[in-house]
């Protein structure tokens, strides 16, 4: 079942490094998946001003947590780029592409999903390109 916010941005810090935790994500790793999905999170209060969801599973040999809002984004390559240091905004979806192994993010009329994953293994491969996969697949 979904974990719904508003503005309670530390149970949802709080929430993610537990479930990070139990999933087995090394611990190396749990800051940064909590600092991921604490940007997104916070995105969604400040940007979509819509009651959150998130949602945090095991997939493999993945911790995956989906948020959902009704905001809509409306770059759909969000955060694939370095914002100016200048720049008011930005700095958090760029962020949590450096932390996270893939981010998905779909984004339409009716919200946006971001799934952000974080591989199980401190093997994973820190050469490969982090990516955003775009499209209905990723609802």
């Amino acid at each position: 079942m979904p974990f719904r916010y508003t503005t309670n941005l530390s149970e949802v810090r709080a929430l993610a490094e537990s479930q990070a935790r139990g999933f087995g994500l090394p611990e190396e790793r749990i800051t940064d998946f909590v600092i991921a999905v604490g940007e997104v999170a916070a995105n969604t209060v400040r940007h979509a001003r819509s009651v959150g969801s998130m949602e945090i599973w095991r997939a493999g040999g993945e911790v995956v947590c989906e948020i959902r809002d009704a905001g809509v984004i409306s770059d759909p390559l969000a955060g694939r780029k370095q914002p100016p240091l200048e720049a008011n905004g930005g700095h958090g979806l760029w962020l949590v592409h450096q932390v996270c192994d893939r981010v998905e993010l779909h984004s339409d009329g009716t919200g946006t999903v971001i799934r952000l994953h974080m591989s199980l293994s401190l093997d994973h491969d820190e050469t490969r390109p982090r990516g955003c996969s775009l499209g209905p697949g990723t609802s």
